[in-house]
């Protein structure tokens, strides 16, 4: 595994994503080698088009419900349809992404002992009966509905809060974050 310095080689799987692809953007931009995987089931090349001639970008075109074989320092998970079109229209790959691809990142980054970051989504509340939710609300999820899909399979934590707020706040705060967790992992190097 490359480690020059700080310059870490990170996986972003569901990198030809709308989140995947900024975050790839984000990564290159703090200097560090980017592995962008992705199967282009809802991911598009016209997403990280601007980013293919960076000599720190590669691209790999994978489904992660496939063990994946890489060397890296980190990993962030991000691989699964998140528009109900989408995950909707065939929710057995939909379960499968979520699950095995999961189970195949995490043993991805046992094996090469990596950081990894699972990511989710607030439809683990599924339809909430409150609003907005706070972190002691289990929520409302009916495994037999037609989103069960992509409510059932997400993540257990929730990093979210009850405050609402904009898409562009939410994007801003996650790139605040993103940079600081970056930040925090290069003490570590």
């Amino acid at each position: 595994m490359k480690n020059y310095d700080s310059m870490k080689r990170i996986l972003v799987t569901g990198g030809a994503g709308f989140l995947g692809s900024h975050l790839c953007e984000i990564l290159l931009h703090q200097r560090h080698e980017v592995l962008c995987v992705d199967n282009f089931y809802t991911g598009r090349r016209t997403n990280i088009a601007r980013l293919i001639t960076n000599p720190l970008f590669e691209i790999l075109r994978h489904d992660i419900c496939f063990p994946l074989y890489v060397e890296v320092d980190m990993t962030y998970n991000l691989a699964c349809p998140a528009s109900p079109i989408h995950y909707q229209s065939d929710p057995v790959q939909t379960t499968k992404t979520s699950v095995h691809g999961a189970i195949n990142m995490l043993g991805l980054a046992k094996r090469i002992k990596a950081k990894i970051l699972q990511a989710s989504t607030s439809e683990v509340y599924g339809d909430p009966a409150i609003h907005p939710q706070d972190e002691t609300y289990w929520g409302n999820v009916n495994p037999v509905r037609l989103r069960s899909c992509y409510d059932d399979i997400t993540g257990p934590i929730n990093l979210g809060n009850t405050r609402e707020f904009s898409i562009l706040e939410l994007a801003t705060k996650i790139i605040e974050l993103l940079v600081q967790i970056q930040n925090n992992l290069s003490t570590f190097a």
